[in-house]
Order: C-alpha cells, then structure tokens, then sequence
C-alpha cells in the first residue's frame, strides 16, 4: 500500500485529476512566508514542486524545502537540474532526498548560469534530464551508475517536462520517446494559454503511455505577458489575452491573471490528467483559483 507520501503517483494511478502547485525557496533562509502558503494548501494539491535554483537564481536547497514540506503534509516533488552538480553528487542528493521521505522527482536541464545571478558560475552539465531519469531507475533498481549495489534503494516516482507547440511532431516524438523509454511516468508542460495547441499536444500524448499535466503559469500583468513571448521559447501569450490584461488597468491585471488561469484549467481539463500551477509572486491566490476552477 502507497503511503501518504506517494499521494501524486496513486491519484494520477487511479485516473483522478491532479493538481500541483509550484513554489521557491527562499533566497535566505526565512521559510515563514512559504509555508504559509503551502500550509493553506494542505489536503486542496496532490504535489507541490520545488524549484532547483530556477532561472539559475541560488536560493535556499530544493531538497530542504521539499523535507519542510513532508513534516507539513505534503507530496512534495523535487525537481532537479543538471547544471549544478556532477552524477556523483546528483546520485547523492537523490538517496539523501529519498531518506528523508520524498518520492517524486521532476528532472530537468536547468537554465544557463549566464541567465542568473551568478553569471560567473561555471556549469557543470554532466549529465541531461534524460540521463539523470535513467539514473533514478537504476537507484530504483538498487543499482548506481557505476553498476555498484546499492544497501537499500529508492522508489521514485519520474517526471519530465514537455513545451506544447514548440517542437516540430517529429522531434516531438523524439523527445517524448527518449523520456518515457528512460522512465518519465508524468510529464508537466511549460504553461498553456492556446487550448488548440494543448489539444493537438494531448492528441500525440494519449498514444504514451504516461500522464500529463497542463501547465497553468498565472499572469500578473501585461508587460509580464509580452516578457514571456519575447524571451521563454514555447509560451505563446495571445494578444487577446494581453489586451484584456491592459484593459484591465494596473490595479486589477492581477485579478484578470487569475481569472484567465481558472477559465485556462476549466478549458484543458477535458483533455489532460491534471493540472500544474505556477503562481509565481501570486502564491497567496493558489487556494482562490483552486476553488474557482473547481478542483477541490
């Protein structure tokens, strides 16, 4: 029987619609803010995600965080990137995340430290997403990339993540197959806005054999909006979408962002396993759009 930390992994098993939320470390060590966010949270998500230095920005351990987040009474899910630490020290984090109760792992390539804050980082890179997800299966198997056994292994759940739209169908499969042959069991897109994009996504997705969660990244203003389609690859803001943010005037474009999220996850529900919500600054709003959406 799976235990409450494995409540992601038996919701998306059983065929019910999941939703996580994502959230940040600090950068410092005041977790207060953030766990009062999540603590409003506990028993409305299935899984909150933990960044890994997002944007290539040093804040506090993902692995800490996600270990506040089990003692709270969450499913936390770790996400890990590969430009910070070489394949013995991302081996080492994962037994040490896993000794300390979590169960899920998000892999990713992590943006370029040139983008970050500490552009003078030198990137380590030794492994992609798609080797680190075969690692996790060896360490699932009890086996470490050396071939050495291992005293006791790990039961992670994996995910990847995929870009609606911003691929070619071709290179599309390529890389669908290469995550799901590596072990990928969920997958959590970059953030949705064009729902006939979404849907011609879910309609390649429905032939793997894996679960996918739409990704939902709330706007907080215009200018943000047009940010993302002039320098995030694969987010496609319409400009409807814009000019009813502008609209909107200042002083209420957060409130639109929120709106267009909750009328975003009503129109992809029909077509996904659930529903992944990047909050950004606006993490005190999750509960709200949860209960708008009618996810809970």
């Amino acid at each position: 029987m799976k235990d409450e930390r494995q409540r992601l992994q038996r919701t998306l098993e059983q065929g019910e619609f999941a939703t996580t939320v994502e959230v940040n470390p600090p950068k410092g060590t005041n977790v207060s803010n953030l766990l009062e966010v999540t603590k409003a949270l506990i028993g409305k998500v299935h899984g909150v995600n933990v960044t890994d230095n997002t944007a290539a920005v040093m804040q506090a351990s993902s692995v800490a965080v996600s270990r506040l987040l089990v003692e709270q009474g969450h499913d936390p899910i770790l996400q890990v990137t590969c430009r910070d630490r070489n394949r013995i020290g991302i081996q080492s984090d994962l037994l040490g995340a896993y000794l300390l109760g979590i169960r899920n792992v998000l892999c990713l390539t992590g943006d370029s430290p040139k983008v970050g804050d500490h552009k003078e980082a030198k990137p380590v890179y030794d492994m992609d997403s798609v080797q680190v997800m075969r690692t996790i299966g060896l360490l699932n198997h009890g086996r470490d990339l050396a071939d050495k056994s291992l005293d006791g292994a790990t039961d992670f759940f994996i995910g990847a993540a995929a870009a609606p739209g911003s691929d070619s169908d071709e290179i599309m499969h390529q890389k669908l197959n290469a995550k799901i042959e590596a072990g990928a069991r969920f997958f959590q897109t970059q953030a949705v806005y064009g729902v006939d994009i979404f849907r011609t996504f879910m309609s390649v997705m429905r032939r793997y054999p894996c679960k996918v969660l739409a990704g939902i990244l709330v706007l907080r203003s215009a200018k943000m909006a047009e940010y993302l389609n002039a320098n995030i690859p694969g987010i496609e803001v319409s400009e409807a979408i814009i000019a009813e943010m502008k609209e909107a005037g200042e002083a209420h474009e957060a409130e639109v962002g929120i709106g267009i999220a909750v009328r975003t996850i009503k129109a992809v529900r029909p077509y996904c396993d659930g529903v992944h919500i990047m909050p950004g600054r606006l993490g005190d709003r999750v509960a709200e759009i949860i209960r708008k959406a009618e996810l809970n």
